[in-house]
């Protein structure tokens, strides 16, 4: 359990790290952008912050021990729904549209409902065990 708890830690850590980067980012970006903002740019910072920092502090405090599949298939989707928004900000500024920026939420999306899917399983898979 300590291991768990320690892993789930190391987590949460990660992402609030990211999200300040992010936070940051933004922060020059918008400072610097001569006016011309994109929520997608600033607001970057909210994607590791909410699927990550909060939902492994949530976990953290359930004292649910999510498994490798998981954790990697989560962190997965938070990385491509972060970098989507920012390259949505990126064409948002630069003035652009690009059919491919639908690939991202339904990519990001899809790993989602994988990485719910194995926290299920593995929830229902440990419960079993403990009986």
């Amino acid at each position: 359990m300590y291991t768990s708890d320690n892993r789930l830690l190391k987590h949460i850590l990660g992402n609030l790290i990211v999200s300040a980067w992010f936070a940051f980012f933004g922060a020059v970006y918008e400072q610097f952008s001569h006016e011309v903002y994109s929520y997608y740019m600033i607001y970057a910072f909210a994607i590791p912050l909410g699927m990550g920092a909060l939902l492994y502090s949530i976990l953290a405090l359930k004292q649910l021990q999510p498994d490798g599949i998981f954790l990697n298939l989560w962190n997965s989707a938070i990385a491509t729904f972060t970098i989507g928004s920012i390259f949505k900000g990126v064409l948002d500024i630069y003035g652009t549209t690009n059919r491919m920026i639908i690939v991202y939420p339904i990519v990001g999306s899809i790993l989602t409902i994988c990485a719910l899917i194995s926290l299920i399983k593995n929830h229902e898979k440990t419960k079993k065990q403990a009986e």
